[in-house]
Protein backbone atom coordinates (compact mmCIF):
# COMPACT_ATOMS: atom_id res chain seq x y z
CA UNK A 1 0.00 0.00 0.00
CA UNK A 2 2.50 2.66 0.95
CA UNK A 3 5.35 1.16 -1.85
CA UNK A 4 4.07 4.13 -4.54
CA UNK A 5 5.47 6.50 -1.93
CA UNK A 6 9.40 5.38 -1.66
CA UNK A 7 11.72 7.61 -3.08
CA UNK A 8 8.62 10.04 -4.25
CA UNK A 9 9.85 13.73 -2.89
CA UNK A 10 6.16 15.40 -2.96
CA UNK A 11 2.57 14.19 -2.27
CA UNK A 12 -1.09 15.52 -3.08
CA UNK A 13 -2.48 16.18 0.48
CA UNK A 14 -6.26 16.29 -0.04
CA UNK A 15 -8.19 18.07 2.90
CA UNK A 16 -11.80 18.27 3.25
CA UNK A 17 -14.13 21.60 3.47
CA UNK A 18 -16.62 21.85 5.60
CA UNK A 19 -18.82 21.05 2.87
CA UNK A 20 -17.22 18.15 1.82
CA UNK A 21 -15.23 19.50 -1.04
CA UNK A 22 -11.76 18.25 -1.48
CA UNK A 23 -8.80 20.62 -1.69
CA UNK A 24 -5.11 19.10 -3.03
CA UNK A 25 -2.21 21.06 -2.43
CA UNK A 26 1.44 19.08 -3.68
CA UNK A 27 3.65 18.79 -0.25
CA UNK A 28 6.79 17.61 0.85
CA UNK A 29 6.85 14.53 2.89
CA UNK A 30 8.67 12.19 5.39
CA UNK A 31 7.27 8.24 5.66
CA UNK A 32 8.67 6.81 8.60
CA UNK A 33 7.47 3.53 10.18
CA UNK A 34 4.24 3.94 7.97
CA UNK A 35 3.28 7.27 9.58
CA UNK A 36 3.37 10.37 6.99
CA UNK A 37 5.05 13.71 8.43
CA UNK A 38 4.04 17.10 6.60
CA UNK A 39 5.26 20.74 7.61
CA UNK A 40 3.15 23.68 6.68
CA UNK A 41 2.72 27.25 7.63
CA UNK A 42 0.37 26.94 11.04
CA UNK A 43 -1.97 29.33 9.32
CA UNK A 44 -2.29 27.95 6.32
CA UNK A 45 -6.18 26.66 5.33
CA UNK A 46 -4.73 23.16 5.11
CA UNK A 47 -4.46 23.40 9.16
CA UNK A 48 -7.73 24.79 9.79
CA UNK A 49 -9.31 21.81 7.46
CA UNK A 50 -7.15 19.45 9.19
CA UNK A 51 -9.00 20.58 12.62
CA UNK A 52 -12.31 20.57 11.51
CA UNK A 53 -12.11 17.31 10.04
CA UNK A 54 -8.75 14.90 9.92
CA UNK A 55 -10.07 13.08 7.05
CA UNK A 56 -7.16 13.33 4.13
CA UNK A 57 -6.36 11.77 1.25
CA UNK A 58 -2.81 11.36 -0.33
CA UNK A 59 -1.13 10.60 -3.65
CA UNK A 60 2.08 10.58 -5.30
CA UNK A 61 2.73 13.46 -7.34
CA UNK A 62 4.96 15.72 -8.69
CA UNK A 63 6.18 19.28 -7.85
CA UNK A 64 2.84 20.54 -9.59
CA UNK A 65 0.82 18.88 -7.94
CA UNK A 66 -0.17 16.21 -10.74
CA UNK A 67 -1.12 13.32 -9.37
CA UNK A 68 1.22 9.71 -10.47
CA UNK A 69 0.45 6.98 -8.32
CA UNK A 70 -2.66 5.66 -6.57
CA UNK A 71 -4.85 7.82 -3.82
CA UNK A 72 -5.02 6.10 0.02
CA UNK A 73 -7.12 7.61 2.59
CA UNK A 74 -5.74 9.13 6.24
CA UNK A 75 -6.43 10.69 9.24
CA UNK A 76 -4.14 13.45 10.21
CA UNK A 77 -3.28 15.48 13.25
CA UNK A 78 -1.36 17.98 14.55
CA UNK A 79 1.66 17.37 16.57
CA UNK A 80 3.84 19.10 19.32
CA UNK A 81 6.88 17.77 21.38
CA UNK A 82 9.45 14.95 20.80
CA UNK A 83 7.79 13.54 17.69
CA UNK A 84 7.05 16.93 15.85
CA UNK A 85 11.20 17.20 16.28
CA UNK A 86 11.52 14.11 15.46
CA UNK A 87 9.79 14.93 12.42
CA UNK A 88 11.38 18.07 11.66
CA UNK A 89 14.72 16.85 11.66
CA UNK A 90 13.84 13.55 9.37
CA UNK A 91 12.31 16.50 6.90
CA UNK A 92 15.37 18.11 7.35
CA UNK A 93 17.69 15.02 6.55
CA UNK A 94 15.54 14.59 3.21
CA UNK A 95 15.17 18.16 1.82
CA UNK A 96 18.13 20.31 2.39
CA UNK A 97 16.40 23.30 1.15
CA UNK A 98 13.95 22.83 4.18
CA UNK A 99 16.26 24.43 6.20
CA UNK A 100 16.26 27.94 4.58
CA UNK A 101 12.72 27.61 4.87
CA UNK A 102 13.22 27.23 8.43
CA UNK A 103 15.29 30.22 9.00
CA UNK A 104 13.09 32.22 6.76
CA UNK A 105 10.32 31.34 8.67
CA UNK A 106 11.85 32.73 12.14
CA UNK A 107 12.96 35.64 10.42
CA UNK A 108 9.54 36.80 9.43
CA UNK A 109 7.58 35.38 12.49
CA UNK A 110 5.83 32.89 10.61
CA UNK A 111 4.83 29.42 12.95
CA UNK A 112 4.88 26.03 11.20
CA UNK A 113 2.67 23.72 12.13
CA UNK A 114 3.96 19.43 11.81
CA UNK A 115 1.25 16.98 10.42
CA UNK A 116 0.81 13.32 11.27
CA UNK A 117 -1.53 11.21 8.85
CA UNK A 118 -1.76 7.54 9.49
CA UNK A 119 -2.75 5.97 6.68
CA UNK A 120 -6.28 3.69 7.10
CA UNK A 121 -5.90 0.34 7.00
CA UNK A 122 -6.24 -1.97 3.99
Amino acid sequence: MLAPFTGQQYISLETFKKNGEGVRTPVWFVLEHGVFYVYTEADSWKVKRIRNNPRVRMAACTVRGTVTGPWIEGTASLIEGEERRTADQLLNRKYLLKRLFNWLARLRGRPRSMIRIVPAPG
